[in-house]
Formats: C-alpha cells, sequence, structure tokens
C-alpha cells in the first residue's frame, strides 16, 4: 500500500523528471565551457535514500545510464553524508565513466533524515593527462588520461573544501573554465535541492519516500509486463569496433539475449579480451548501453530508472575488454565502445522486434579535442566535440542527417561559438552526400566538420570509429558510408588520418572529421 494512488503518482514522477530538467537548465546557462553550455554535454538525475536512480532528464544516456551504477558504490566508499556536503568523482573504476565525466552528488536532508540524493555530471574540456582536452588517441593505461579523483568531498557542511579545488585546478590546462563549470554543476544541485525540498514540504518526507519506491516499482511491473509482449527465446548478433587505438585488430563485441516472459539476460561471452588500447569499459559503461537499448524497445512513457533493470541480468565475462580492471586505459570506450554496444544490443532486438528497432546509427561519436595556446590572448585552451552524423532508417520513415544518435544526445557547437571561443576558422560544415544507407526508408547522411588553425600550433586527439566497418543495414537495407578523418597542409595536401591518435598541427593546417551515415532500412522498392 503507497500513500500515492496512480494520480498523485504521476504528478510525483512529472516533478521530479521536470526538477532534473531544470536543473540541467540552470547547469547549461551557468556554466563556461561551450561544449557544456553549448553542446550541453551534461546530465542531472535524482536518487532515491538508497542510491537508486528515481528520475532523469532526457540528457545524455551515456552519463545517465551509467550513473545508475556509480552513485551507490561512490556514497559506500565514505562516511554518512550531512546536510550541505557535496562529493565530488571522476574515477571511471568507481564513477562508471571516463575522466573527463565529473560528477558531483549531493545528499538531501529533511528533519534532520536523508531522503534523497541530487546528482550532475559534465564532461569537462580537460582534465590533465597527457594530450589537451584528456582525450588522447594513444593512451595505455589510466595514468595517461587525466587527473583521478577518488569520491572525496568538495563541500563539507556547505563549506567549499578550498585545499581540494586548488588541487584540482593545479592539474589541468584551463583552471578558469573548469572553476565555472563545477560551480555550474554545484548551482544545478542547488535547484534539485530546493526542489525536491519543496516537495517533502507538499506531500510529507514519509509520504515523498514512499513515492518515490512506488516509483520504482511501477518501472519494474511496466517493464515485465511489456516483456511479456515479446516472444520468449534466445537471440544472438555481433558487432566490432575498427581497432583499440593500439594495434589495427578489430574489437569483438558478441551477444546473446534471452527474452523470457518477466525477465531478460544479456550474455556478452565471447567478446574480445582486455586491450592495450582505451576503449576498455568498465562495468557500467556495459550496463548503460543496455539500459538505453531497453528504452529504445520499450515504449516511450516507461520511466527510465533503476526499476526497470530489476527485470534484467547482465553477464560480462571476466577479462574481456567490458570488464576493464585497473589500471586499464577506457577514456575512449564512453565515446565509442558505449556506442559498439548499443548498435549490438540493437541488432538483437530488431530480431524479435523488427517494428520498434532502426537500422545502425553512425555508431561512433565522432570526437576530436584540440589544444595549444590562444594566440589572441596568450592563455592556453582547449576544444572539446563529439559531431553528429546520421541516424539509421526507422521503421516509421528515413533517419535525420547530421544529428547525435544513441548514447549521446548532445549539439554541435554552432559555428559562432566555436569561432568566437577559439583561435579556429571553420572551413567546411555541411552534410556529407550520399553518406546515407540505402534502403524502403534511407539513413541519414553525416557531415562534414573542417577547422584550419590560425597562427599557432595545436595538439590534436582523435576518438572515432566506424572508419572500416560500417554502419548496418536491417531487413534488407544498405549499410552507410564508413566515416573518414583527414589533415590538409598549407599548400593544399591532403592526408588520411587514422580513427584514432593525436598529432600536431602547424598554423594553417586544416583538421577534418567527415562522420558516417546511417543505415538503411527495408529493401528499397523498385
Amino acid at each position: 500500500m503507497t500513500a500515492f494512488d496512480p494520480i498523485r503518482l504521476e504528478v510525483l514522477k512529472n516533478a521530479l523528471e521536470a526538477t532534473a530538467q531544470e536543473m540541467g537548465v540552470v547547469l547549461k546557462l551557468t556554466s563556461f565551457s561551450p561544449n557544456i553550455k553549448e553542446r550541453m554535454d551534461a546530465s542531472c538525475a535524482i536518487f532515491d535514500a538508497k542510491a537508486q536512480l528515481v528520475a532523469q532528464a532526457e540528457h545524455v544516456p551515456v552519463h545517465l545510464g551509467s550513473m545508475l551504477r556509480a552513485v551507490g558504490p561512490t556514497l559506500a566508499m565514505l562516511d554518512p553524508l550531512e546536510a550541505g556536503d557535496v562529493v565530488v568523482v571522476n574515477d571511471p573504476y568507481i564513477a562508471g565513466a571516463h575522466l573527463p565525466d565529473i560528477t558531483l552528488i549531493a545528499p538531501i536532508f529533511v528533519a534532520g533524515r536523508c531522503i534523497a540524493y541530487v546528482a550532475s555530471r559534465a564532461h569537462h574540456s580537460d582534465v590533465g593527462g597527457m594530450e589537451p582536452g584528456s582525450m588522447p588517441g594513444r593512451s595505455t593505461e589510466i595514468y595517461q588520461e587525466g587527473l583521478i579523483i577518488p569520491p572525496v568531498l568538495l563541500h563539507r557542511k556547505g563549506i567549499e573544501q578550498r585545499d581540494l579545488m586548488a588541487m584540482i585546478l593545479a592539474n589541468v590546462r584551463t583552471p578558469e573554465e573548469r572553476k565555472g563549470d563545477l560551480n555550474a554543476q554545484l548551482a544545478a544541485l542547488k535547484v534539485g535541492i530546493r526542489r525536491v525540498e519543496e516537495l517533502a514540504e507538499r506531500f510529507g518526507a514519509a509520504a515523498l519516500e514512499e513515492g518515490l519506491a512506488a516509483i520504482l516499482d511501477y518501472s519494474e511491473r511496466r517493464m515485465r509486463r511489456r516483456l511479456a509482449d515479446f516472444p520468449a527465446g534466445e537471440w544472438t548478433s555481433e558487432d566490432c569496433l575498427d581497432d583499440d587505438g593500439s594495434s589495427d585488430e578489430p574489437v569483438r563485441i558478441r551477444l546473446k539475449v534471452k527474452v523470457q516472459p518477466d525477465r531478460m539476460v544479456f550474455d556478452f561471452e565471447g567478446s574480445s579480451p582486455l586491450r592495450r588500447g582505451n576503449i576498455n569499459a568498465v562495468q557500467a559503461m556495459v550496463h548503460s548501453s543496455v539500459f538505453y537499448s531497453i528504452k529504445i524497445l520499450m515504449d516511450a512513457t516507461l520511466p527510465p530508472n533503476a526499476g526497470v533493470m530489476r527485470a534484467v541480468e547482465i553477464r560480462i565475462p571476466e577479462g574481456s575488454f567490458l570488464d576493464a580492471q585497473r589500471p586499464a586505459a577506457v577514456c575512449a570506450a564512453n565515446t565509442e565502445t558505449t556506442q559498439r554496444l548499443a548498435d549490438t544490443v540493437l541488432k538483437a532486438f530488431a530480431q524479435f522486434a523488427p517494428d520498434r528497432i532502426a537500422a545502425a546509427s553512425q555508431g561512433t561519436m565522432n570526437l576530436i579535442g584540440i589544444g595549444g595556446r590562444d594566440p589572441r590572448n596568450g592563455k592556453p585552451y582547449t576544444y572539446i566535440e563529439t559531431i553528429g552524423g546520421g541516424q539509421g532508417g526507422r521503421p516509421m520513415g528515413p533517419g535525420m542527417s547530421g544529428v547525435h544518435a544513441n548514447m549521446s544526445n548532445t549539439l554541435n557547437t554552432p559555428i559562432e561559438a566555436l569561432e568566437i571561443s577559439y583561435p579556429f576558422r571553420v572551413e567546411r560544415y555541411e552534410l556529407r552526400p550520399g553518406s546515407s544507407g540505402q534502403g524502403l526508408h534511407e539513413g541519414g547522411e553525416g557531415v562534414v566538420r573542417a577547422l584550419r588553425m590560425i597562427d599557432h600550433e595545436a595538439r590534436v586527439s582523435l576518438q572515432t570509429d566506424r572508419r572500416r566497418f560500417r554502419p548496418y543495414g536491417l531487413h534488407g537495407g544498405g549499410e552507410g558510408a564508413a566515416g573518414e578523418n583527414w589533415m590538409e597542409d598549407k599548400d593544399g595536401v591532403r592526408r588520411t588520418l587514422a580513427g584514432k591518435g593525436s598529432l600536431t598541427l602547424q598554423p594553417g593546417e586544416v583538421i577534418a572529421v567527415e562522420t558516417p551515415g546511417g543505415g538503411g532500412w527495408g529493401a528499397k522498392v523498385r
């Protein structure tokens, strides 16, 4: 029994989701870096007193899915929190993401008792490491990828721990921007705390806690009921990453999905072993991709929270690249491996739910990081961006072009914002004609983003995929075009670049990323 009838429960659920959305608006509007204020590479969520994900905004799937598994382990490493405490963490082996994704967590106290937590996660444009942007193309251990922050208190009883903040800022290339973005995350937490406190005042603290539990139970019931609509059985799928950034050997993902009337099992036995490069994934990243894919399979009104995952078992083979252990390099797993995991899971779903699943989208986040010294002011800068491409053709129509799909839900940086913020000139920013997979419903087209360095030398890092294995079509649809990276020197001589790597650009040289197109859905009618 609960104090919440179906109508009141729906009101509470929507209020919590609106709170997470408002937190995201505050974070975006108060941040310093273009990566957050223009692209919204950040996410916010609300957890119950047991650190179970209850509500999230429609932000970045790779953030929210991994936070599902990260907040509990983070809090377990600390003494019980007090009002005004704020935890900061980015350690991938605890927080479940790569180092640039810094997570802040704060408790919500009512009448002296913790009733919930709020969290914000944002991709910071630099956290130190061997390359500007902290996404090195050739890292082989976590220590090369940036500053590692275990779970520690950034604020204690409402007071900033200035020594810790100073330590963080001393280890990054752009401390003013990092300080501004961390403050934006703190502002988002304050809004979330205030809104949940208002809900506790409205419903009563005890009733609110009942409501949080009821929302999780509701999602679990909806999930199990929906599973009963699908045929019981086992389906297999397989896909590959182009390479691991260290060798040309493909990295294989194998999956067997078992569907039962009230349960799903995902078994990744047979996937490639741990690799030397940086595509190794911690288990929370795997859970993130599965969580997202389940949301795609189910109906759009299913609240995506921890209740959904009660009906799910995920088996990850020990020693595989999906079970990364310290000190394995992991930075590209967040951007590339999670995308390929989603592709693999959705390919299996398409076999028993063809009317629900689109063909493969671009299957990469096309991450580019650039850093140097801005000749306009003499200060260091770091630019980071993931670039949209083609969405797969869908059962209801063609895929969209030049968009972020699957594990990324960010935006492409506007040309004006990019040129104001950085010493680049945008030479090209346009769709790639002919890159879409053909079919009854065509995939979307990729884009070309070409940047010329103005009056300075810069270091560039690339973390991209689908340069070798193209996005698949479904049900007779064609593959999308592979992506391509290239640079052009001052004489106009062009050189193709690997999907993952780092290089130096001289003044006047151009770096370009051409993103993949989406696969086609269904055989084209002649």
